[in-house]
């Protein structure tokens, strides 16, 4: 979400009378990449760009190929196979040992379909959303945007609308973004469909000196970032200058002045066992998918005791979600140390990744369950 917000703003700084300008899309990666499906960067007809879709070996190549869209006015997927030691045609040697497709589209900044101003619309969302776009055959360019319950966002032509609306729901069940083939009786083409989750809200309960580093490095991924405390003194704006909310809340009330959600981390490390104990019952009762507690293991079994006293007994989903001790085993120790930990388990967390070494994975790193990437050749069902 971080990237699509940096491309909006970049948007909406353009002089479209004197620039015009491109979007640029991994929709495919077959093998090894070094970004994934739903990388992006805009692109001007002045050589500028924001955002990527490699370490900077295709970009070059991707604003030439985007000066000819914007003058045709019209879009193109171009294939880049970096499987070969020296790619001659973009005159380097690139050995990712993958193939990726880029969609490049022109921007038309009066056409409220146009891709970036879609983002504009979905980037503050609180629910997940799932985006098709059509890349390869008659309809390149076309796209759909739904939520759960309703299309928001559509200029399928009719004869696919419908078919592709039911694929693109289960982006929601398996909570994975893919490519897939399509064929009708009269073309055949390829489209994306794409997860759009939320922004992340990070809630630090805690404003001791060790919360600042968590707050800076969350905010460094774009994530929103609140830090509450019964101690007016912790949560003075100088230690913390980029969070978005600052708030001095008594324990009790945590339900009632904060909105946690499935896209909530919630980090208690106040260092006062009792808070975190009476905030961690609190928090049991929300839709938090990852509560993380500071301290040592012991602590959380005697809170665990001190609920079984009252009733309270922890369920599996619970065990599932709460980290304690915090954060991922890097050997942190210093405060920017634990603090890397830290984000670095919720990042994993919330992309559904064990956090082990890369080195020790098996396929491509973009995939999420070890799966390569799902690349499908059915056709789609017309009914």
């Amino acid at each position: 979400m971080k990237e699509f917000k940096a491309i909006v703003n970049e948007y909406l700084k353009i002089d479209f009378t004197q620039r015009k300008a491109a979007l640029a899309t991994i929709v495919k990666v077959k093998g090894s990449s070094y970004r994934g499906p739903g990388a992006r960067m805009l692109i001007t007809d002045d050589g500028k760009w924001v955002g990527s879709i490699s370490g900077g070996c295709l970009e070059g190549d991707a604003l030439r190929k985007a000066r000819h869209v914007i003058a045709e006015k019209k879009p193109m997927t171009v294939t880049y196979d970096t499987r070969e030691e020296s790619n001659q045609n973009l005159g380097i040697g690139l050995g990712c040992n993958g193939v990726i497709e880029v969609l490049i589209e022109p921007i038309d900044h009066t056409d409220p379909l146009n891709p970036v101003l879609i983002f504009k619309d979905y980037i503050k969302t609180a629910e997940p959303l799932a985006f098709a776009t059509i890349f390869n055959g008659k309809y390149t360019g076309q796209k759909l945007l739904i939520s759960k319950n309703r299309v928001i966002k559509n200029s399928l032509d009719a004869e696919i609308s419908i078919t592709i609306q039911k694929n693109l729901q289960s982006v929601f069940a398996t909570q994975k973004s893919y490519s897939k083939e399509y064929g009708f009786e009269t073309h055949e083409g390829e489209v994306f469909f794409e997860l759009i989750q939320p922004t992340i809200t990070v809630i630090i309960f805690g404003g001791g000196f060790d919360a600042r580093p968590v707050s800076q490095l969350a905010k460094t991924l774009g994530w929103e970032v609140q830090v509450t405390d019964e101690c007016v003194a912790h949560i003075a704006p100088i230690f913390f200058p980029q969070a978005d909310r600052l708030s001095l809340c008594s324990r009790e009330f945590i339900d009632r002045d904060f909105q946690i959600t499935d896209y909530t981390a919630c980090v208690l490390m106040s260092h006062n066992y009792d808070y975190d104990r009476d905030v961690l019952k609190k928090l049991l009762n929300t839709s938090a998918p990852y509560i993380g507690i500071l301290g040592p293991k012991k602590r959380f079994d005697k809170m665990q005791a001190e609920f079984s006293k009252e009733g309270i007994e922890l369920k599996s989903m619970d065990f599932d979600r709460i980290h304690s001790p915090i954060g991922l085993d890097i050997g942190a120790d210093a405060a920017d140390e634990i603090a890397v930990s830290i984000i670095a388990e919720i990042q994993a967390k919330f992309s559904n990744r064990e956090g082990g070494f890369l080195k020790e994975r098996e396929g491509p790193i973009h995939s999420r369950d070890g799966w390569s990437d799902i690349i499908r050749k059915e056709a789609f069902v017309n009914s």
